[in-house]
């Protein structure tokens, strides 16, 4: 399983933005970049500072996704037919954990992953432990009955943090979520703005 060494907030200073929209990122505080030098960085971002930041803006926000597994889904995208830029993030939004947070089961993009790995998730009737696991339309997603009543789980849907988009549709009283669709870029509720054409841009001229 892939760990994320670094607190996943950092990135946020680091980013100089609140990517997951949460009321305690250290951003909140301290808009601006971490360490010694950080109130002292200033200056324009080249071309390839911007493509690069937008890239490690939307991988970030993802979570666990490692480098070569983004670049491995920007490929994918690639090679479909219509926008890449849609498709990338068509395939971001496929994909299991994205929909276990999306659908409010757990708190964080983060804790999804842990969540199916740990075997308490069911994909149409079947137990699912891969968190890049991509549904297709109508798929349902269920919290196993064994696991609704973990206080991970209580608490996320108790949360007025943030809405479940329309593209899944959830019961949650079942703690089960069918994924109606595939969203368009607008449909997705990022906190920020998020930029895929600048992350194409990025891959393709490398």
């Amino acid at each position: 399983m892939t760990k994320r060494k670094n607190s996943k907030y950092k990135l946020d200073r680091r980013l100089s933005e609140n990517i997951w929209g949460r009321p305690k990122s250290p951003h909140n505080l301290r808009q601006y970049g971490p360490g010694q030098h950080g109130q002292k960085r200033s200056g324009k971002l080249s071309d390839f500072g911007i493509q690069l930041h937008a890239k490690q803006k939307l991988k970030g926000y993802y979570g666990n996704i490692n480098e070569r597994q983004f670049r491995n889904i920007y490929r994918k995208a690639s090679l479909t037919r219509g926008d890449t830029g849609q498709n990338l993030i068509g395939l971001l939004e496929r994909r299991l954990d994205t929909v276990v947070y999306r659908s409010k089961f757990v708190p964080t993009v983060f804790s999804a992953r842990q969540f199916i790995n740990h075997g308490h998730v069911t994909v149409n009737g079947k137990k699912v432990n891969i968190s890049s696991y991509l549904l297709k339309e109508n798929d349902v997603v269920q919290v196993k009955e064994k696991s609704k009543q973990m206080a991970i789980v209580m608490e996320a849907t108790k949360s007025k943090e943030r809405d479940v988009p329309s593209y899944i549709a959830v019961d949650q009283n079942k703690l089960e979520a069918k994924f109606v669709k595939v969203p368009q870029l607008s449909e997705v509720p990022y906190p920020v703005k998020m930029e895929p054409n600048l992350v194409i841009e990025f891959y393709s001229s490398r």
